[in-house]
Formats: structure tokens, C-alpha cells, sequence
């Protein structure tokens, strides 16, 4: 069956709207989401084609970018190759083990001036293989496990294989060795691991790549969706030993309880349970009331008397229970204070908080701990001494930002435990006025950068203003900010 030549454009949005060009024709519609707008575009494109009688050509444009495509009148689709765009350079891919999510790009000027001295400082070697093809491929056809192959300088052609008569030459960067040549002592030197195997990634599931990919065309992941895979690996990891995350700023309402919990439920929902919240403030910390009450009211004060007993052998997990209130969505643990009480009436101090830390260290094996606003108090002091990453809670008020500076700072003067501590700082900067501009939250985000190791922002939601905090609550791009901040921390474990 013939294509016509006739080229239809699409646009998909995020917001699920969409634009489709037919024969100078526009047709506008909204769908409930982007995945939506992408199938009712298809549907559309093969609907025109099967009218046509004959294959479509289309060029599909989201915010993943542009993939020309083939439409045949049966709705399949596929690639088209027959006049490729220009291909968008990507970064050198990652490996798939690594949960860095910013990776350097290779300039093609660099690989074409690499690919020139070798060609002007080795000698000619005999060809036994044919040269690898140079035809363009097509973003939307581009392999799940990519290949960067130099490319001959513009306006040098490669040169002809050595012909038979000419002997060959070593290569001079091989330098062997007086042996090198010689047989290997042992066949088990001379024998390849079955086990070494390379690893395959997995298709794209987003996108126009993942739509490719669930009609039966294997398509390779976006730099985006990439991105994301090494964040859900980062939290996913299960580190030898427990791990303590103090979530620190002097200022109240800085964000450091939705910070807790919002990291709590990221670090559980993606590498299981042993996930446990500690409201380590004594003066009316408020976990408990922004995160699901278990069949009991117990606190940290009713644990405390009950420590050496849970540390003891016949302790089980499940005693816990009677202490800790468990977040049935987000699969974390709470254990609360008592903030209808007074100060006075719960003092805790540092011998308690070592009881508590020693009996959470038993049965969990990561720690948030949401702390208070006095930094002098030796229950915050002793929190310090137990901490391994420190998280540095704001928001765009100025105050707040300056709070949580000034600490970092302080901290890099003392001991040099707490200067470790504040030099491996991940800034976790919240749009928590809906009034904020990103201008605000980029000017915060830069001040911490000098300060922090990393910097996370997370955009405004409303479904973290007020109420019980639960991960599924809220919007996807605050959940994709809150997973990048999550694996900031990871990457301080």
C-alpha cells in the first residue's frame, strides 16, 4: 500500500490538550490527561488514513520531543525513515547501576577532533571488517543500549583498506609485555565467565516512546525517564546498617514535618518496610497530627519506660506496635510526641534520646527524625550525635532561608563530626506559598547551593498546606520533586 505524501502534525501537552493538522485542517481537543490525548490522536491520524485508503505520514510532537511516524489505515503504527529529522544530540547514557541523575554530555565536536588524531597519528591497519554504516537513524528507532561511534572529520574521506601485499604494523600505544604473547599459565586464565553478561535496559513506558512501545515497537527510554529510573533505584537501596536523617531548621514552619513524612513514605514505598518518622521535639511537635493515628494514643513517653524491655532478646518487631503508629499507604512508621502536654510535663533528655535511638536502630533501618526549633536543647544537641545525613528544611520566606544558613554555618565550626555534617547537606527548598514565584524559589535554591552538597525544590501543592500528608495525594510533578529529593538524600547514605 502507497504513503501519501501529505505530512500530518500533532501536538500533545502536558495538560492533556491537543492539536492535530490535516490537510490544513485543525483539530482541537482536551483529554483527561497526556497518555489520553496521545491514544485519541492515534485514533484520530488512523481514522483519516483508513478514509485515505492508504498509510499516513505524521509528525507527533509532546514534551518528550518530535518522532516522525508511519499511520496505516489499520491503525498500526511505526517509525518513519523515510526523511529523518535532524537527530537531537543526548547525553553519553549512564549506567543503569548509577543513581547520579545529571550526566555530561560528549560534544560531537569532540568525538569528530578525536576521531582526527587517530587518524593522523596511527598508522593504517589492515581492514578486516566492513565499516560500520553512517546512515541516520531515526530518534524514535534508536536501540535500548546506544553505541557513540567517531565520526571522520568533514571533508576527509576514510581510507581504503591496506591491501594484501602491504605487512601490517603494530599499534604503537599497545605496549606488550615480555609475555604478552605467550600462552596463558592455566586454562582458567584463558577461560571467559559464562556470567559476564551485558545488561539490557528496559523499554520506555512514557511518552510518545512508551505509546510506541505498548503497539508492539521496542523504544528506548527518554534522558527523562532515564532520570527517573536512577532516582527510584537510589531510594530503593538497602544499606548495611540503620541510617539516621535528621530533618533540621530553627525557625517554625519552615517545612521540616511534611519534609519527614513526604521523605518517610518515599524512602518505604520504594525500598520497603523499616521506615520509621521520630517527632524528637518537645515543645508541641506536630508529626503526629499531619500523618494517621494507629488504634492507640502512645507516645515516645510511653516507649521510654519500656526500652531495655524491647531491646532485650525476647523482643519481637511486632511489640512495637503498641508504641509506634503505622502509615497504612505510605507503609512507614510514627512515633509521635505529646503536644497537648506542656514542655515540662514531657521533658526528654539526651539519655533518652539515646534509649529511643538505640531501640529504633534495633527494628528500623532508616530513621527520619523531625526535630525541634531550639537548637540549644540537649535533646536537639544529642540528635546531632546520631545523625548521618542532615536535611536542611525551608521555605521562600526569607527568614526561614536564613535560619536554616545561619545553622549550616554554625555547624561547620564546630566539631568535625557536625562539619561533615553541614558539608554534606542536601537543602530541601519548598514553594509553600501558592504567592511564590519560581524566581522565589530559584533565588533560595542558589543561596543553598554554596552551602549544601544538594539542593531539591519542590513546587506548591495544596495537598500539603494542611491535614494528614499521604503521598498519593499529591499532584505527579510534586511526587517526580519529592523522589528527586529523596534520592539526594540516598546519595549522602
Amino acid at each position: 500500500m502507497s504513503t501519501t505524501e501529505e505530512l500530518i502534525k500533532a501536538t500533545v501537552n502536558a495538560d492533556g490538550s491537543a492539536t492535530v493538522i490535516i490537510e490544513g485542517k485543525t483539530h482541537e481537543f482536551t483529554a483527561d490527561n497526556e497518555a489520553a490525548a496521545r491514544a485519541q490522536t492515534v485514533e484520530l491520524v488512523s481514522s483519516h488514513a483508513k478514509n485515505e485508503g492508504s498509510v499516513v505520514r505524521a509528525v507527533m510532537h509532546d514534551s518528550q520531543g518530535s518522532w516522525p511516524v508511519k499511520v496505516h489505515p489499520n491503525g498500526t503504527v511505526e517509525p518513519d525513515t523515510t526523511n529523518p529529522p535532524q537527530r537531537r544530540e543526548k547525553p553519553a547514557r549512564r549506567r543503569a547501576d548509577s543513581p547520579v541523575t545529571h550526566v555530561a554530555t560528549t560534544e560531537p565536536a569532540d568525538i569528530d577532533q578525536a576521531a582526527a588524531q587517530d587518524t593522523e597519528e596511527t598508522p593504517e591497519q589492515p581492514v578486516s571488517e566492513a565499516p560500520a554504516s553512517t546512515e541516520p537513524t531515526v530518534e524514535g528507532e534508536e536501540p535500548a543500549m546506544e553505541t557513540v561511534q567517531a565520526k571522520a572529520p568533514q571533508g576527509q574521506t576514510t581510507p581504503p583498506p591496506a591491501t594484501a601485499a602491504k605487512a601490517p604494523q603494530d599499534n604503537p600505544f599497545a605496549k606488550k609485555s615480555p609475555t604478552q604473547d605467550s600462552a596463558p599459565a592455566t586454562r582458567r586464565e584463558a577461560r571467559q565467565s559464562f556470567l559476564t553478561q551485558e545488561q539490557v535496559e528496559e523499554p520506555a513506558t512514557k511518552g510518545w516512546r512508551g505509546t510506541m512501545t505498548r503497539m508492539g515497537i521496542r523504544m528506548a527510554p527518554s534522558e527523562d525517564e532515564r532520570a527517573e529510573r536512577a532516582d527510584v533505584q537510589a531510594v530503593s537501596q538497602h544499606w548495611p546498617g540503620p541510617r539516621t536523617i535528621a530533618i533540621v531548621n530553627g525557625k517554625g514552619g519552615a517545612g521540616k514535618t511534611p519534609t519527614t513524612v513526604l521523605l518517610s513514605a518515599i524512602f518505604a514505598r520504594y525500598g520497603g518496610a523499616g521506615v520509621l518518622a521520630w517527632d524528637n521535639n518537645q515543645t508541641r511537635g506536630t508529626l503526629g497530627w499531619r500523618t494517621e493515628q494507629g488504634p492507640h494514643e502512645a507516645t515516645l513517653l510511653e516507649l521510654l519506660p519500656e526500652s531495655e524491655k524491647l531491646l532485650g532478646t525476647g523482643a519481637q518487631s511486632a511489640d512495637l506496635a503498641h508504641f509506634v503508629h503505622h502509615q497504612t499507604r505510605d507503609r512507614f512508621d510514627v512515633l509521635r510526641s505529646k503536644p497537648m502536654e506542656l514542655a515540662s510535663a514531657q521533658r526528654v533528655d539526651a539519655e533518652d534520646v539515646d534509649a529511643i535511638h538505640r531501640v529504633a536502630s534495633k527494628y528500623y533501618r532508616l530513621i527520619f527524625i523531625d526535630s525541634g526549633n531550639d537548637e540549644s536543647d540537649p535533646m536537639w544537641r544529642r540528635m546531632i550525635d546520631h545523625t548521618d545525613q542532615l536535611v536542611v528544611a525551608t521555605t521562600t520566606r526569607d527568614d526561614h532561608a536564613e535560619a536554616g544558613a545561619l545553622l549550616l554555618e554554625a555547624l561547620a565550626q564546630q566539631n568535625d563530626k557536625a562539619h561533615a555534617l553541614a558539608q554534606n547537606a542536601v537543602a530541601v527548598v519548598t514553594q509553600a506559598d501558592s504567592k511564590a514565584t519560581a524566581a522565589d524559589v530559584k533565588r533560595v535554591a542558589d543561596g543553598y547551593k554554596t552551602l549544601a552538597r544538594d539542593v531539591a525544590t519542590i513546587p506548591f501543592d495544596p495537598a500539603i498546606v494542611d491535614g494528614i500528608l499521604r503521598y498519593d495525594a499529591l499532584r505527579p510533578s510534586t511526587q517526580r520533586a519529592w523522589l528527586a529529593a529523596g534520592a539526594a538524600v540516598a546519595r549522602g547514605l
